[in-house]
């Protein structure tokens, strides 16, 4: 099978943001940023999970060096965000998604099953998976995540690196452990059931150890970490001990490796000169050798971090498949890396 013809359904991506922030077309290529239709045909990317995030309109982050941020230590973590902000914000954000869809004229649909994605990917058009980074935007009686989902939400990240009402997240810190806080909340404890009972997959990218072995003892469906990578390899608080990869196998989940620099490299440097997509392939054998290949997938973080300088943005994905080949993965093994161990896991989720 050629490169070309493997697609990659990505794990993560702030595209969303990066489009609202530019101004710019997702339907014309532009040298901003990481994603758009044009390059993301180039590179075989067949779709992914379009993250829905709200800034703190109080902090600046600094996708090129987020240590340097409110958010690198927990004494420094800002207060919690406003639930009639953050709702807002995310509403706008949703409706911006759904215009892309309508716009699109087929190009692009928003899929709310495991039948719906592969029908995508069969027949090219691009998937586009409803994903919230913080539940921020959910209110303590969960009203609105009944509304969110009928908007086709489908995954659902209980923190992003502060606290909200359900948890805590892990600041970005280098080295350190994800043991930096207490677990889930009673709201967040709830938010768990109520995401297994309506078929939401629940990310743990971002959340604390605590809040981690939370969600594990409690939740019905995989367990699943979409952008994170291996703490045994680069030490980064963001980034998943080998309890928690065997904990994630062991579920019948998965892990989409993220290509943040910073949370790839053994030193935790965030230069991309200093960084090859080589490294992207370093933690996915890790995981691999852990966890089985049918627990590895890739969740890229494009258009919200520091890519290698090997990988400037989408386009740059047939780089992964040809490093991959070269360490001896054949068609089979790159098919679940690129798709179908995001596919088991909705289908198990969210049902067929």
């Amino acid at each position: 099978m050629s490169d070309q013809l493997i697609p990659y359904f990505d794990g993560h991506n702030d595209t969303v943001l990066s489009l609202r922030e530019s101004g710019r077309s997702f339907f014309e290529k532009s040298d901003v940023g990481h994603v758009d239709l044009p390059r993301a045909k180039a590179g075989g990317m067949a779709g992914g999970f379009f993250a829905v995030w709200v800034p703190d309109p109080s902090v600046h982050v600094d996708p090129d060096d987020p240590n340097v941020s409110a958010y690198s230590s927990v004494d420094s973590l800002p207060p919690m965000m406003g639930t009639e902000y953050a709702q807002s914000y995310a509403l706008s954000s949703i409706a911006a998604l759904l215009r892309v869809e309508a716009a699109s004229h087929g190009q692009v649909t928003i899929v709310r099953t495991a039948a719906e994605m592969q029908s995508a990917i069969d027949s090219g058009t691009f998937a586009m998976e409803l994903h919230i980074e913080g539940a921020e935007p959910i209110d303590e009686g969960l009203d609105s995540l009944e509304v969110f989902y009928q908007a086709g939400l489908r995954s659902l990240g209980l923190v992003w690196s502060r606290s909200n009402i359900f948890g805590h997240g892990v600041p970005f810190q280098f080295p350190s452990s994800p043991d930096t806080g207490p677990g889930l909340t009673d709201a967040g404890k709830a938010l768990v059931r109520a995401c297994n009972r309506l078929g939401i997959v629940v990310d743990l990218s971002h959340l604390n150890e605590k809040g981690f072995w939370d969600v594990a003892d409690r939740s019905e469906d995989p367990l699943v970490a979409t952008h994170c990578g291996v703490h045994a390899i680069c030490p980064s608080s963001r980034n998943l001990t080998d309890k928690q990869l065997d904990a994630v196998r062991d579920s019948e989940g998965v892990v989409g490796v993220n290509f943040h620099v910073g949370f790839l490299n053994p030193t935790g440097s965030s230069i991309a000169s200093e960084t090859s997509l080589t490294v992207i392939v370093d933690h996915l054998e890790y995981m691999v050798s852990r966890m089985g290949i049918d627990h590895v997938a890739l969740g890229s973080d494009f258009d919200g971090a520091v890519m290698p300088s090997d990988l400037k943005d989408a386009a740059g994905l047939p780089g992964i498949t040809a490093e991959l080949r070269t360490r001896g993965y054949d068609d089979a093994a790159l098919k679940k890396i690129a798709y179908q161990n995001w596919l088991r896991v909705f289908a198990k989720t969210w049902g067929a």
